[in-house]
């Protein structure tokens, strides 16, 4: 999918930032909708690079924060304890307890705490390059940990990976398989305990605005960290730039059709869970907005930040474990951003500049400089949503484009095949 360049503003260091390399610049355009600079060696730096997010600059929501900070807390930093009437806890044989909340309107965060925090951990990267910090959540009781490839791509080749518990236990752990395009990765804990509480899986296609939403990781090094805040948008088209595949080879841009949220996501947090009032899995943090133009500022959060639908990571999380690699739905256009005539309005879309023979979208008929302005019914005002729309399918799957053609709305329907491993 080509997107269209983004522009990708300067971003200050953060004062507990050691070494901060800059920032890598847009990736060129790319087709067929399925999508820095070296530092100085042995160098103590973020791990995670520091790259665009749409129209705002922003970074990815992890960090070298031990190399900075030195902050070694392993505690567990909760809200008060007391014993509530608001809510009930249902435990569950295998995974985390469900909260059943007394009033909707005022979710007792302390119980979502309590039920969430032994599934998520804190990871710690060392590579010959720098030292990383970030977060994961405990994904099955064979010690499989759900995390962001920023967090953990770094170590697919010497580097060392330590995961430490809610509990203060750490151990050590072995990449299972990455997927740098979609920012993911399972790690698995080595020799771990039996006594590993997964985290119980949400449902993001029931989320809506305004839901209320509990962030836990490692900010900063600080673990046990919970933040509140509510869902602020959904379907966010977000970029941040492209991602470096285990043996230094440029990939797909990493787009995500992401859940916008207000609870305070810091560098560290990546990985970490974004659950609802339940204390069910929502979505994987992944990155932050930040204000551009703002030279000499901090990289923290601005009440803005990114994650990664649960729908889409638990699909690539079971493709990862089973096989250690994860495959992609394909659409087969190359697009721009556009603006197109919709009856008396005019509509941002994504513009179709070439379709490959024999792609799905050729056999539904797709031409070129048919405008889609929306996919199953959620809008697309641009290449970038457009990628983001098809990121999250999967093979197989069948979706309904609307175009508009020679100034006409139609549907035309499209079944996603496998990206080829050849195709960019």
């Amino acid at each position: 999918m080509t997107m269209a360049p983004d522009h990708t503003q300067q971003i200050p260091n953060a004062d507990y930032y050691s070494q901060l390399p800059p920032p890598m610049p847009p990736a060129p355009p790319e087709g067929q909708g399925g999508g820095g600079s070296t530092p100085p060696p042995k160098e103590r730096r973020r791990l995670a690079e520091t790259t665009g997010v749409a129209l705002l600059a922003a970074i990815l929501a992890s960090g070298g924060t031990y190399a900075a900070t030195q902050i070694h807390d392993h505690g567990t930093v909760f809200p008060s304890s007391e014993t509530t009437t608001s809510s009930t806890t249902t435990n569950n044989a295998n995974s985390s307890p469900t909260v059943i909340q007394g009033n909707a309107a005022a979710p007792d965060w302390t119980a979502v705490a309590k039920a969430v925090s032994p599934s998520v951990v804190s990871i710690d990267v060392t590579t010959a390059q720098g030292e990383g910090a970030g977060s994961g959540v405990i994904f099955d009781k064979s010690g499989h940990i759900l995390t962001n490839n920023h967090v953990v791509g770094d170590a697919t080749g010497a580097g060392a990976i330590s995961v430490t518990l809610a509990d203060g236990r750490t151990y050590g752990a072995t990449i299972v398989g990455t997927d740098p395009s979609t920012d993911l990765a399972v790690i698995k804990l080595t020799n771990g305990p039996s006594d590993l509480t997964p985290i119980t899986l949400g449902d993001s296609e029931a989320l809506k605005v305004g839901d209320p939403a509990m962030a836990v990781g490692n900010p900063l090094g600080l673990s046990g960290t919970v933040t509140t805040g509510i869902v602020s948008a959904l379907n966010r088209p977000v970029s941040t730039g492209t991602s470096d595949s285990p043996s230094g080879q440029a990939v797909d841009p990493v787009v995500t059709n992401a859940i916008q949220t207000s609870a305070a996501i810091n560098p560290g947090n990546s990985g970490g869970a974004l659950v609802n009032a339940k204390g069910e899995l929502i979505g994987i943090n992944s990155s932050i907005a930040q204000l551009g133009g703002s030279s000499g500022g901090q990289s923290g959060n601005i009440g803005i930040g990114f994650a990664i639908p649960i729908k889409e990571a638990k699909t690539i999380a079971d493709q990862l474990i089973s096989s250690g690699k994860a495959s992609h739905a394909f659409l087969g256009v190359s697009t721009r951003d556009a603006t197109v005539t919709d009856g008396s309005a005019k509509r941002a879309g994504a513009q179709v500049a070439s379709v490959t023979d024999g792609t799905p979208a050729a056999k539904a008929g797709i031409k070129q400089g048919d405008v889609i302005i929306a996919v199953n019914g959620q809008p697309v005002d641009s290449a970038t949503a457009l990628v983001a729309q098809i990121r999250e399918m999967t093979a197989g799957d069948k979706t309904t484009l609307t175009i508009i053609r020679s100034g006409a709305r139609q549907n035309v329907d499209v079944t996603l095949a496998v990206k080829p491993d050849t195709q960019n």
